[in-house]
């Protein structure tokens, strides 16, 4: 059957362009496969992915239908061809959305994945730990594709300042560590650069792990457990500190980012004896770390 009426060509109401207008929350799996990479990361993720386009003021809607129709046909492709990243796969997709958007001039995706990870306590027993993956994908018509990864890690951090406190209070020596309160912290790492640029997301986790006062566990055992406060008072961190080392690490364990590659890290501290939580967070590029890495 072919029907005419297309009533989202039809002219806007009242003058106004608008910057997103697509799918949200559309659930996918989608097939992943990176050479050298084991565990999960190799394999069906199950994805929640946004596409949008913007949407002239001479317009009164956009095609939502052609944005799944974009994603269906590239995750099916992903059967026979696995994607070697989500932020790679969202790329694709934002330019595939310009083509069937004819009247778009921008095109934003993002993907979210949960990933699992092995790992091992303290004390060496196997444990799979949970993780967020993120993939993103924007592009102005005419220019190239910008892509970013991104990883979400959960982690333990004890606060320097109170320990320090109850240290003077009780007069006790700075060896070995005393109490303080503790906090789960949560970290996210994303990256922003061109497509041609490949980042590993295990390395982005390992690499906001060691930024904690410790990593965290799903199965600790009593000695496991107490290797754990013990590691994490030994290493106190404010929530600006996570950041900072995040940004430290990246300066010295990633020479091969190029300068342009845009950095944002987000930390969370989610407190035990206030009712509110802790934050930081920092935007930069790889240039600017190292530069101030550098001077500092």
């Amino acid at each position: 059957m072919t029907l005419k009426c297309d009533v989202q060509y039809k002219k806007g109401e009242t003058g106004f362009k608008l910057t997103k207008v697509g799918v949200k929350g559309v659930r996918k799996p989608i097939l992943v496969r990176r050479d050298g990479v084991n565990g999960a990361l190799n394999g069906a993720l199950n994805c929640t992915i946004d596409l949008s386009v913007d949407l002239p003021a001479a317009q009164k809607g956009s095609h939502l239908s052609r944005n799944v129709e974009v994603l269906t046909a590239v995750l099916e492709e992903s059967l026979s061809r696995p994607v070697s990243g989500l932020e790679n796969v969202a790329a694709d997709i934002c330019g595939k959305l310009l083509e069937h958007h004819e009247y778009a001039l921008t095109a934003d995706v993002d993907i979210r994945a949960d990933y699992f990870k092995q790992s091992r306590t303290p004390f060496g027993r196997e444990t799979l730990e949970a993780y967020v993956l993120r993939g993103a994908g924007r592009v102005a018509r005419g220019s190239p594709v910008r892509k970013s990864i991104g990883v979400d890690a959960i982690g333990m951090t004890a606060c320097p300042c109170a320990q320090q406190t109850v240290r003077e209070m009780l007069s006790c020596a700075a060896d070995p560590p005393v109490m303080s309160h503790n906090q789960r912290n949560v970290c996210r790492l994303t990256l922003s650069m061109d497509e041609s640029v490949d980042v590993e997301a295990d390395d982005l986790i390992d690499l906001v792990e060691r930024s904690f006062s410790s990593p965290t566990y799903e199965l600790l055992k009593r000695d496991d457990e107490g290797k754990v406060v013990i590691n994490a008072h030994s290493n106190p961190k404010f929530v600006e500190d996570v950041v900072r080392h995040v940004l430290k690490s990246l300066a010295s364990e990633c020479p091969g980012l190029p300068d342009d590659v845009e950095v944002r890290v987000e930390s969370e501290s989610e407190e035990s004896i206030h009712k509110h939580n802790a934050f930081a967070e920092r935007t930069a590029t790889m240039g600017e770390i190292r530069r101030e890495a550098g001077s500092g």
